[in-house]
């Protein structure tokens, strides 16, 4: 037999190739699996009824221990069971819904949708708050040839000014500001102050405004405030950062 052959038929190269091929689909076997610890079994959009896709494609429910502590398990089969303020326009899947609510940027439908995160704030490597005011941040500054917001209108996308710019809201971390504070404008002792993200304003400098695209002035009343005056929780960003997002296609 020649050299590297086990029989007449079958040598080195071909079992080789052979545990590849068995190496490779069971890698691919591993992965769909894995991928599937969020988000499945599918559910259909007309009659909610769950895919049903046996023992094979969903992995056992794995415990993972989270960084500032406590553990959660994945899959846990959880349904979103948040109330839906919106009406299905056509019976077949697919068709879109239309709001039904008064204000559908609070709604977490289409572009205002988020996710349902915990109701905590970020934390950083030393397990205190990512994103804190600049009032709070003492370590940090504004750069001297960047233009400073502060104290600037705020404008809303219909041109009506709605309060000015009060304080950054950083992220320590990545050394980056966040949020502007809006502090709204209004009668009362106590005005209320909204945080508007920054990738959601432009700074317009020689007119000394801060201009916002995505709603008009009437609806910065109505945006998602945080319970604490120096915290975000991350449920809280997600709320914030749809209701501008949806402006875009739901304030009109």
């Amino acid at each position: 037999m020649p050299i590297g052959a086990f029989t007449e038929y079958m040598d080195v190269a071909q079992v080789v190739l052979y545990v590849f091929w068995f190496f490779f689909f069971a890698l691919i076997l591993y992965l769909r699996r894995e991928d599937r610890r969020e988000g499945y079994p599918l559910e259909a959009d007309t009659t909610g009824k769950l895919e049903n896709t046996g023992w094979v494609w969903i992995p056992p429910a794995k415990t993972f221990k989270l960084f500032h502590g406590g553990e959660t398990q994945a899959p846990d089969f959880k349904r979103d069971t948040r109330p839906l303020k919106a009406k299905r326009m056509a019976p077949w899947s697919g068709a879109p819904y239309e709001p039904t609510g008064t204000n559908p940027l609070l709604d977490c439908i289409g572009p205002s949708a988020y996710a349902d995160r915990v109701d905590v704030p970020e934390l950083d490597l030393h397990s205190k708050p990512k994103i804190v005011p600049m009032r709070t941040a003492k370590d940090f500054t504004m750069e001297k040839n960047s233009p400073d917001p502060r104290g600037m209108k705020v404008v809303g996308n219909d041109g009506a000014v709605v309060g000015t710019i009060s304080d950054l809201w950083v992220d320590g971390p990545e050394i980056m500001v966040r949020y502007y504070e809006v502090e709204l404008a209004g009668a009362g002792e106590t005005k209320k102050r909204v945080l508007l993200p920054v990738n959601f304003a432009h700074v317009a400098k020689k007119k000394g405004q801060v201009e916002v695209a995505a709603i008009p002035g009437k609806l910065f009343a109505q945006v998602p405030v945080t319970k604490k005056p120096d915290q975000v929780t991350m449920l809280e960003e997600e709320k914030i950062s749809a209701y501008y997002g949806g402006g875009f296609l739901l304030a009109s």
